[in-house]
């Protein structure tokens, strides 16, 4: 955070979860581990494209994330991928709104083609 990190991503394990929440530094992990890094973590490298989880990441990428996962937006298709994510949220919200009022799943599934 001090030197200007947006977050954490990384299919390794973290641990000190509540310590990382309190602080409010999104970290997006591939599970919680008792173990720290002494001797064991080593920078390598920095703004190069590397793999994570079967996904490539690249410098300039999008990286969105919630307590559902993780999705990279290449840098390159961003502003596409990013109008058609607002307009699926705004379907969603439409459903909700139709189940919350007693429209069955079919029927709401069937004009809206979302859930």
């Amino acid at each position: 955070m001090v030197r200007g990190a947006a977050g954490c991503l990384t299919d390794g394990l973290v641990r000190d979860v509540r310590r990382i929440r309190e602080l409010g530094f999104p970290v997006f992990h591939g599970g919680i581990g008792p173990l720290d890094t002494k001797g064991r973590a080593e920078m390598m490298a920095a703004d190069e494209p590397v793999e994570l989880g079967g996904a490539r990441v690249a410098p300039g990428d999008f990286i969105f994330g919630d307590v559902d996962g993780v999705v990279i937006v290449p840098r390159a298709i961003a502003p596409e991928a990013i109008r058609r994510a607002l307009a699926k949220i705004e379907a969603e919200d439409t459903t909700r709104e139709e189940l919350l009022a007693g429209n069955s799943l079919r029927s709401v599934f069937e004009r809206h083609g979302v859930l």
